[in-house]
């Protein structure tokens, strides 16, 4: 079982616990006291519930983030006067820099019931970065973006819902220009590649797009137009594979480096602990990965019989890479993000490497996060801070691409061109985002109703090497 499900588990036992206990007091109180109290505690506790404990929060709000960055990293020195951050005398700041700032973050009172943020101004890219109801510990904020205001000393934090205080500590993480290189986008599903790095593969000076899987599963949209189980997962992975291949075209990708390559959604696991077993669509009756290949820009190794094997897979990877060469490779981060299909592209992706004469540069992204699941948390068009990680015996290196509001909006344009992103939400989900919007100050994005509209189309793409 992984991380992500072992959490899950524990946290709905949990919470089936505090439901029997809740439920044995409402009784009580309903038997002793009066008995019209019991319908109204009820409802009043699943609006409670719905408004302000609804996130799924892998670890207490209370707990301190724990980050190391590789040996040598420059530090320059800071402090905080009141809300005003200062930096040394003398000491400036290369604008291409990440700056990453470690600031102690105390939730108010109110920070319990609405989200408590941080808000960056004095210069001139303001920004919000928000963190958890009832936070209290140690927080990394991203400042980059944030170097001229902070060089010429203007820049200013302001908690809402929160205070920020104890002595800041600032790293500056310089790296390369990845949009100058060759860049490979590794998506284990139609949307992946735009959800993690639309920002940075339309700015790249030539880029390239390979989706691992279809994504047929889970169609019952499509069975509402009166179809099979079957039909619907096999109509929804042709629409996605031509997502795969089309809405690149709109950030400047030639549709000759798009490539699709057919393989079935949560099925990869089973493929690579068998890589000789064709191992068919979950839903699609479907063996042949052919029919979601069809608009592919050339012939893979894979096409010749079809087979949904692991070693079928790693011989199309190696093909495309050799045909791309590319000098970055942004693939799913191994250990921050638990879906299963992302955790087998990137062993794939390794795999492959070692039979290869050159080593590109490794880029993770996380799209989904074991601990929260409303990561990067605040609204549409605000920065991204660090997650939450507890782990700092392995240093990290984060790298940052700044996203003006004309990219930001591009990149909403091209996730609403994904069919996957355009049903609408279930009524149980939209009745309890109106309820936080009425009661806990939460606002959706401008751009859709699906959630990764607010998590993806951020003024920050972050990523991190590996």
């Amino acid at each position: 079982m992984s991380r992500k499900q072992q959490l899950l588990k524990r946290h709905r036992r949990n919470k089936r616990v505090t439901v029997l206990v809740a439920l044995i007091a409402i009784i009580a109180l309903s038997v002793l006291v009066a008995w019209w109290l019991a319908p109204v505690l009820l409802i009043g506790g699943w609006i409670a519930h719905e408004a302000w404990f609804a996130d799924h929060l892998f670890y207490a709000p209370s707990d301190d983030y724990q980050y190391s960055f590789p040996p040598y990293t420059p530090q320059p020195k800071v402090h905080l006067n009141g809300e005003q951050l200062r930096l040394d005398e003398g000491v400036m700041l290369g604008d291409d820099a990440m700056l990453i700032l470690a600031v102690r973050v105390k939730s108010t009172w109110l920070g319990r019931f609405l989200d408590p943020r941080v808000e960056l101004s004095g210069g001139g890219n303001p920004d919000v970065q928000t963190f958890e109801r009832g936070v209290g510990g140690l927080r990394y904020l991203n400042l980059s973006g944030q170097a001229q205001a902070l060089s010429e000393g203007v820049l200013r934090l302001r908690g809402r819902f929160c205070r920020v205080s104890g002595e800041p500590v600032l790293w500056a993480l310089g790296h390369a220009d990845y949009r100058r290189q060759r860049v490979m986008v590794i998506a284990p599903h139609a949307d992946d590649a735009e959800l993690a790095a639309f920002g940075l593969y339309s700015q790249a000076d030539e880029a390239w797009i390979v989706t691992l899987t279809a994504g047929e599963i889970e169609a019952e949209h499509y069975q509402q137009m009166g179809m099979s189980k079957v039909d619907a997962a096999r109509l929804k992975g042709r629409l996605r594979a031509w997502d795969s291949l089309t809405v690149p075209q709109w950030a400047g990708v030639a549709q000759q480096r798009c490539v699709q390559l057919g393989y079935f959604c949560l099925q990869l696991a089973a493929m690579r602990d068998r890589p000789d077993l064709p191992v068919g669509s979950r839903e699609a009756d479907l063996s042949d990965t052919r029919l979601f290949r069809q608009f592919n820009p050339f012939v893979l190794p894979g096409d010749a019989d079809g087979a949904p094997t692991w070693n079928n897979l790693l011989a199309d990877l190696r093909e495309t890479m050799l045909r791309a060469r590319p000098d970055v490779i942004v693939l799913p981060h191994p250990a921050l993000d638990p879906h299963p299909d992302h955790i087998c592209a990137q062993q794939a992706v390794l795999e492959v490497l070692k039979s290869l004469d050159w080593q590109p540069t490794l880029l993770g992204y996380a799209n989904h996060l074991h601990d929260n699941d409303r990561w990067p948390m605040g609204n549409s068009g605000e920065g991204v801070a660090l997650p939450p990680a507890f782990d700092a015996g392995v240093p990290v290196q984060p790298v940052c691409l700044a996203l003006s509001a004309e990219q930001q909006r591009d990149k909403a344009m091209a996730l609403g061109m994904m069919h996957d992103l355009q049903p609408p939400a279930p009524f149980k989900r939209r009745l309890r985002r109106s309820l936080q919007r009425s009661l806990a100050g939460r606002s959706g994005s401008p751009y859709g109703e699906n959630e990764f509209f607010r998590k993806a189309v951020r003024r920050h793409e972050l990523f991190w090497r590996l």
